[in-house]
C-alpha cells in the first residue's frame, strides 16, 4: 500500500480497476459497511443520482467500512465514489446544486461522479466546487479557485485516518494533483454533449469518464439500449475513449469475463459490470500483483 485510495494507486500504475454497486438500492448501514469492507472490487459505487440521498446512512456505512477493514490489500478501507443527483448541464446548474458535493464529500468519501455532463463550463464548476481554495494546482490554467468551505474536515480526516492539514492537502483531485486522493468522474450521456466531448474532457481535475450508454440511447431516441451499439453510438464511444487517453483520464467501459481482455487492450481502465469473475479474468490478463 502506498496510498489511501486503492483505485488511484492502481490507475497510477496503469492497472485496470473494477467496481461494484449500482444506480439504486445500495444498503447504507454500518453493518453493511463491515461486510463490504471485504469486497472483491477496487471501489464501491454508491448511486445517489437515482438512489436515496442518505447522508446519515452514508456516514454510518463509511464507519462500517473502516471497522471492517483493513482490506486484504492493506488499505484502510475500499474506495467509495458517489453518483451525485445534479445534472452537469450548465455551470449555473452545477453551482446552484454544489451543496450536494459538499454534503457527500463531508461524509469522507473518495470521489464523486457527475452525471449528464454536457458542457466544459459545468465540469469546471464541478471541479472547483470539490476543491479547497488552498489547493492551487491548475488555477489560472483552466480552473478557477476552489470553492469548498471549511467545517467538515475534522470528520473527513478521521475517516481518512490523517490529520486535518493532511486531509486538506490530500482531498484534491488526481491526476491533476499527483498527491491527491480524490477521484472525480464524468458521464457523457446526452445528445447535447456530443459536439463538445473533447472540450468537456479537457477540463483539468477529471480522473475518469465514460459514455453512459443507457441515457445516451434514450437521448438519441432508442427506447432500449441497442446491442451491439449502432454506428452513431460506437463513434461517440470511440471519441470519449480517445479524448480520455489524450488527457490522461481513465476510460470506463462495461465488460464481462469474455470481453474484458479486449476492453483493456482497447484502452479501458475502469471496468463496469459488477461481477467478480470479470475482475478475476481482467486481473489475470493485466498480470496484476496487488492483493484483492
Amino acid at each position: 500500500m502506498t496510498r489511501l485510495n486503492r483505485a488511484i494507486e492502481l490507475l497510477a500504475a496503469d492497472q485496470p480497476i473494477y467496481y461494484t454497486g449500482g444506480h439504486t438500492g445500495h444498503v447504507l448501514t454500518y453493518e453493511q459497511g463491515k461486510i463490504d469492507a471485504g469486497t472483491w472490487a477496487d471501489y464501491i459505487n454508491v448511486g445517489m443520482e437515482h438512489g436515496c440521498f442518505d447522508m446519515t446512512g452514508l456516514a454510518a456505512y463509511l464507519r462500517g467500512l473502516i471497522d471492517g477493514g483493513p482490506t486484504r490489500s492493506g488499505h484502510r478501507m475500499p474506495t467509495v465514489i458517489v453518483e451525485a443527483p445534479v445534472e452537469g448541464t450548465t455551470a449555473e446548474m452545477v453551482r446552484a446544486n454544489a451543496w450536494q458535493f459538499r454534503q457527500i464529500l463531508a461524509r469522507g468519501v473518495h470521489g464523486i461522479l457527475l452525471c449528464q455532463a454536457e458542457t466544459p463550463e459545468a465540469v469546471r464548476a464541478f471541479v472547483e466546487a470539490c476543491r479547497y481554495p488552498v489547493n492551487r494546482i491548475g488555477v489560472g490554467a483552466g480552473l478557477g479557485v476552489g470553492r469548498r468551505g471549511v467545517g467538515a474536515e475534522p470528520e473527513c480526516a478521521a475517516v481518512w485516518g490523517m490529520s486535518r492539514d493532511e486531509y486538506l492537502d490530500k482531498a484534491d483531485p488526481w491526476p491533476l494533483n499527483p498527491e491527491g486522493e480524490m477521484l472525480l468522474g464524468l458521464k457523457i450521456e446526452s445528445a447535447a454533449a456530443i459536439h463538445r466531448i473533447e472540450e468537456i474532457l479537457s477540463v483539468p481535475g477529471i480522473g475518469f469518464a465514460e459514455m453512459g450508454p443507457g441515457d445516451l440511447s434514450l437521448s438519441l431516441g432508442y427506447r432500449h439500449r441497442p446491442v451491439p451499439l449502432p454506428p452513431e453510438m460506437e463513434a461517440i464511444r470511440q471519441r470519449v475513449c480517445a479524448a480520455c487517453q489524450a488527457h490522461g483520464i481513465a476510460f470506463l467501459e462495461t465488460a464481462n469475463a469474455e470481453t474484458v481482455a479486449t476492453a483493456i487492450d482497447e484502452g479501458a481502465r475502469i471496468i463496469a459490470g459488477g461481477r467478480e469473475e470479470t475482475a478475476r479474468a481482467g486481473r489475470a490478463h493485466s498480470q496484476r500483483t496487488m492483493p484483492v
